[in-house]
This record gives C-alpha cells, sequence and structure tokens, in this order.
C-alpha cells in the first residue's frame, strides 16, 4: 500500500527533523520502500510503499510522531469519458503504469504510480489526475 507522508521542519520538535521512516523501519520490522521524495529546509512530501497487511501499524505509528499520512489507494485516475486512448501517457510514463488492452483500450495500473505526474501534463484531453 502506498502512504503519502507530509511533514514540516520548521520547529525543533517538528517531524521533518527526525528520521521518521527509519525510526518506523527500527521499531516495527516493517520494510518501507521509498518511492519519491521531496524535501526541503522547510517541508517535506514523501511516498513510500509497505505490505498492505502492515499499514495500519505503520500508519499509526508515523501519525503518533506527527507526520500526517493520506493512503494513496487509487494515486492516478481515469476519466474514461474523456480519455481517447491515444497514448501519450504510456510513452511518458518512467514506472509503466499504463498500457493497452486487446481491444487497445487504455488500462490503469495505479498501484505502480509514484505520482510524478508527467501523465498528466502528457494526456492531452485532461483525461488523468491524481488522487484527492
Amino acid at each position: 500500500m502506498k502512504l503519502l507522508l507530509t511533514f514540516s521542519r520548521r520547529g525543533q520538535h517538528d517531524p521533518g527533523r527526525e528520521p521518521v521512516i527509519a525510526r518506523v523501519v527500527k521499531e516495527t520490522g516493517v520494510l518501507v520502500n521509498v518511492e519519491k521524495a521531496n524535501i526541503d529546509s522547510m517541508a517535506g512530501e514523501v511516498l513510500i510503499d509497505i505490505p498492505d497487511k502492515d499499514a495500519d501499524l505503520v500508519r499509526r505509528r508515523l501519525e503518533e510522531m506527527g507526520v500526517a499520512v493520506r493512503v494513496m489507494e487509487n494515486a492516478i485516475t481515469l476519466d474514461e469519458a474523456e480519455c481517447v486512448d491515444c497514448g501519450a501517457c504510456i510513452s511518458i510514463c518512467p514506472q509503466e503504469v499504463f498500457s493497452f488492452d486487446d481491444g487497445w483500450r487504455l488500462q490503469v495500473g495505479a498501484a505502480r504510480c509514484v505520482l510524478c505526474g508527467k501523465c498528466i501534463r502528457a494526456c492531452p484531453h485532461s483525461a488523468l489526475s491524481l488522487q484527492g
């Protein structure tokens, strides 16, 4: 399951100043795959992937540490009424989220998405969007 973590680095005791991911791995024994991270001097956003069975444990522990956690069940959404199955998203996606089925209709494997947004910018019909 993918979790989007957001935190601030404004105060001395903010979670952005602590090794929260390392601490969660150490305390829970759950391995975390960091898929994307954008951290600067003031704030951070990290996309992690963890086993579904451990999601509640990891989410609770991160929230206890002051990290905002959002479950990303379907990170990328497709508006089928707007999609013309052109494949622009297929060619630009670094994670191979998109493919064509046997009938040349666009298929979305949202579990592979790392929220880079390249497909959204490439779609000529604005048929793709990020969750929430």
